[in-house]
């Protein structure tokens, strides 16, 4: 086992009067996929965000995150990224009014070279449609270019929240290909209710339960036990909870 490449630590978050995470605690591995479980509104995505600084303002962010052993807890958002940090939205974010290339060209990380034959590679569809405004992409494509501005980069971890969802079987289908590519290089830390994407990407797994870590461990081990599955995530081990 490789030492984590992350590592939170009693990670509390208050936005708005509401108590979302409360004392979070657990680390990601320094290689593959490391699955963030739980059902709606547990506070998923609110922990992605608030390692990356993005907490809305006036909300209240306790706790250490650490990154290859550094802490980034108050660091700005952009020092972050430039840190080695990628992140893909569950909204995905695409800028709609610019094309892809323009997409692409403003997610250029400064002082290394971007792989644009790595993410064309991946992603043909967004080198054929580069001149085609982002808006006008279908769901898929415009996760397609979400996923593809974080590869322009080197990085050191992905923070991609639910790249799944909302999108057609065969989307779902060549987007877990991507991921399963990308994370024999980089480690991930993914939020994601497609069980069946979980069970072919996921190592570790960590499950939130109203704004507590409620289970860790082997994401195979919690599949494979639909009794266990059912009480964390309130679906069957081969459902997806939407």
């Amino acid at each position: 086992m490789t030492q984590p490449i992350l590592s939170i630590k009693d990670l509390s978050v208050r936005i708005a009067g509401l108590h979302i995470l409360q004392g979070v605690s657990f680390d990601v591995a320094g290689s593959g996929v490391t699955v963030l479980l739980g059902r709606n509104g547990v506070g998923k995505t609110t922990t992605l965000r608030a390692v990356l600084g993005l907490t809305p303002r006036g909300g209240e962010v306790r706790g250490t995150v650490t990154i290859g052993g550094r802490d980034i807890t108050d660091q700005a958002t952009y020092r972050v990224v430039r840190d080695g940090l990628g992140y893909v939205p569950e909204d995905r974010g695409v800028f709609a009014g610019l094309t892809v290339a323009e997409n692409l060209r403003l997610a250029e990380r400064r002082g290394s070279a971007p792989a644009y034959g790595r993410v064309f590679e991946l992603f043909p569809e967004l080198d054929r449609r580069a001149k085609q405004r982002a808006g006008s992409l279908s769901g898929g494509q415009q996760q397609m270019l979400a996923i593809g501005r974080i590869l322009l980069n080197d990085n050191r971890l992905l923070l991609i929240d639910e790249p799944t969802k909302g999108l057609a079987p065969k989307v779902v289908t060549e987007v877990a290909e991507v991921l399963e590519r990308v994370a024999v290089e980089v480690p991930v830390l993914l939020v994601e209710q497609n069980l069946a994407v979980v069970r072919r990407l996921a190592r570790d797994a960590v499950v939130l339960d109203a704004g507590r870590v409620a289970w860790t461990g082997d994401a195979g081990r919690l599949l494979s036990e639909a009794e266990l599955t059912r009480s964390l995530l309130g679906v069957g081990s081969s459902g997806v909870h939407a």
